[in-house]
């Protein structure tokens, strides 16, 4: 069944059963007091007849000309003057003890029967004790409550009936931002994953929820995009050592009677096999750090220690890099320090960051600056390097892609994606602002997470 009709049905189900509860109620005390004034009239009578045939007072002849002039007799009207202690005399139907009880205790006694209402009191005069009872049909009052039991049946099925109507049109109205999300994710293919879905202002559930399906397709199209270039540039790097060995096997076999021919090839077989280790590594590395939903074992880590490893392990790589590390923003609570990451991918995220700051400055000084403020830390590393070109910065985090002035310097172009890899990973991001001959700072922002 649709959210729609589910939820029109339950709107129907829950007023309807409002509505039946509520008209419950009124039925209930307009069947209660519905009849309260006819009662006091058939009350006022009793006293009026008590008086007239029970006390010998001169008034009585007034009163009776009151009576007649001024009270109209209610319909099927009787009266009875039951003397006390002889119950055979009895009225038209036999009336419950517990009328008769009411009146023994000196107060006025009520009854109905469908539309026959009776009322009753004990009177004494100085001959005996009488139960005066007066007898009369209401009509008017019994037609009202049936009329309004008509009513309140009527208005319980159209009330239903509009509740429905209201809950259909509610529920769709509801329901038709939802609709129009699934409509254009409908419309979102592989072929044309740039298309966003519309994200109204608010911060209601269905702005959150386009909000995310253009999160997850920022990440589907980025995914998409890292792939293709990925598998493009993989193939071309790949094929470029495999066709140089190929190539140098060749002149080795022919240069059988030519050693030194063939150690030179040896040599360059030897070389574009490292090369093609190394790239295979840096592959590896690459899908290992992608974002594959894997848990990553993760430890606390004190950031201003893992930057001393990274000096070192740079050092022992690079003897003649310069690396001065800035520690004059640091808070004095160490816990500012400490984020809880995968030790060994963020230390080679920012190791390949610290060494291609000092492979592409030729070796001058390298300065990190670590600060940590409003639960972010940042690591920012500047060289005084070459700097990269303005039309290539956009490109750099591409995997294989080199900046087109590092001819003169070897490299894959997997160190900065490699490296963004891993950041994204521990929901970080990475900065880049760099000027060509001058020089570029990357700043490392990583969230602290406790």
């Amino acid at each position: 069944m649709e959210i729609a009709k589910k939820i029109t049905l339950l709107f129907a189900i829950l007023s309807a059963i409002i509505i039946s509860l509520l008209s419950g109620f009124v039925w209930y005390f307009s069947n209660e007091f519905a009849f309260e004034d006819f009662y006091k009239r058939l009350e006022a009578r009793v006293n009026i007849a008590a008086q007239l045939k029970l006390y010998e007072d001169d008034n009585n002849s007034v009163y009776a000309k009151m009576r007649n002039q001024y009270l109209e007799r209610l319909p099927s009207e009787k009266e009875y003057i039951i003397e006390a202690g002889k119950p055979e005399i009895k009225v038209d139907i036999v009336l419950p003890k517990s009328f008769y009880n009411r009146i023994n205790a000196g107060l006025m006694a009520r009854y109905r029967t469908d539309n026959h209402f009776y009322a009753g009191k004990f009177f004494r005069n100085n001959k005996s004790g009488y139960i005066v009872v007066v007898s009369a049909n209401d009509p008017v009052g019994f037609r009202e409550l049936k009329d309004l039991q008509k009513i309140l049946i009527i208005g319980f099925f159209l009330s239903v009936i509009l509740s429905f109507v209201v809950g259909w049109k509610f529920s769709n109205y509801m329901l038709m931002p939802l609709r129009n999300i699934i409509k254009s994710v409908k419309k979102i293919k592989a072929e044309n994953l740039h298309l966003r879905l519309d994200v109204k202002k608010g911060s209601d559930e269905m702005s959150q929820l386009a909000e995310t399906f253009n999160n997850m397709l920022n990440r589907l199209e980025t995914a998409f995009e890292t792939q293709n270039n990925f598998i493009s540039n993989a193939s071309h790097e790949l094929r470029t050592p495999l066709t140089i060995i190929s190539g140098e096997v060749e002149l080795a076999m022919k240069a059988s009677d030519d050693s030194l021919k063939q150690h030179k090839a040896l040599l360059k077989i030897k070389d574009e096999s490292e090369r093609l280790e190394h790239i295979l590594t840096s592959l590896l590395g690459l899908a290992q750090s992608g974002f594959n939903g894997k848990n990553q074992p993760r430890e606390k880590v004190r950031m201003d220690e893992l930057l001393w490893e990274i000096k070192d392990s740079v050092n022992q790589v690079h003897p003649d890099s310069k690396i001065e590390i800035d520690f004059s923003s640091l808070p004095e609570d160490e816990e500012q320090l400490t984020l809880k990451v995968n030790k060994n991918l963020i230390k080679l995220a920012i190791t390949n960051i610290v060494s291609n700051a000092c492979k592409y400055s030729d070796y001058k000084p390298v300065n990190i600056i670590l600060e940590s403020k409003s639960n972010i830390l940042s690591i920012a590393v500047t060289d005084q390097g070459i700097g990269i070109p303005e039309s290539d910065v956009q490109h750099i985090f591409e995997p294989f892609y080199r900046a087109s002035n590092t001819n003169k310097f070897k490299g894959y172009g997997v160190g900065l994606p490699l490296s963004l890899n891993i950041i994204r990973l521990h929901r970080g991001s990475i900065a880049i602002k760099s000027q060509e001959g001058i020089g570029t700072e990357i700043k490392v922002v990583l969230p602290i997470i406790g």
